[in-house]
């Protein structure tokens, strides 16, 4: 798949099986994160691969958290977190890794994360697997951040769960162009 198909055509999938990325997609899909636009070199990002059984360990660990913000977790709410990281054969973490320089402030450096995992995403598509970025709480509790091995001076970007399309691939809603993008002058 071309380069333009690829960014216009990506939409996220939900509903991921088997089979998941190889080690030569997810490679590849690595190379084209690692391509993002990071200000000094500084490469503010790191990445976490979880497949087979920890997966189920990282289900374990988005229980602990609920059940630290929530002893009366519900059963299904329990089961719930459980089952989360079971949605998708492979599930990469991607965390962002801040530095300090003078030059280059957290912002940006979050903003070439986002960068990086928007590669990673299309890079993904183009090769013909299907990927959901999730966030939300898990990201940011301080427990799962502990487990994964997370520095005081590094965030969770998103959990990107990856895998094959359970069904037909949403067409994206076009929009207007002209709807998002203006011309300026003084």
């Amino acid at each position: 798949m071309d380069a333009l198909t690829a960014l216009i055509t990506r939409t996220s999938q939900g509903a991921l099986t088997e089979p998941a990325p190889s080690a030569d997609v997810l490679n590849h899909a690595f190379q084209a994160a690692l391509r993002a636009p990071d200000h000094r070199l500084l490469r503010p990002w790191r990445y976490l691969v979880i497949e087979g059984d920890a997966r189920q360990q990282l289900g374990e660990l988005f229980l602990q958290a609920g059940l630290m913000d929530n002893p009366e977790l519900s059963d299904v709410e329990q089961q719930r977190l459980l089952k989360m990281p079971l949605r998708a054969p492979m599930i990469v973490v991607a965390i962002t890794v801040t530095k300090d320089d003078p030059k280059v402030p957290e912002v940006e450096q979050i903003l070439s994360t986002g960068a990086a995992v928007q590669n990673f995403l299309l890079a993904i598509h183009a090769q013909g697997f299907a990927s959901m970025w999730r966030t939300g709480w898990v990201t940011t509790h301080a427990h799962i951040q502990a487990a994964l091995g997370l520095a005081a001076h590094e965030s969770i970007a998103g959990f990107i769960y990856l895998g094959s399309a359970a069904n037909a691939p949403r067409v994206p809603t076009p929009l207007t162009v002209s709807d998002f993008v203006q011309q300026w002058s003084r």
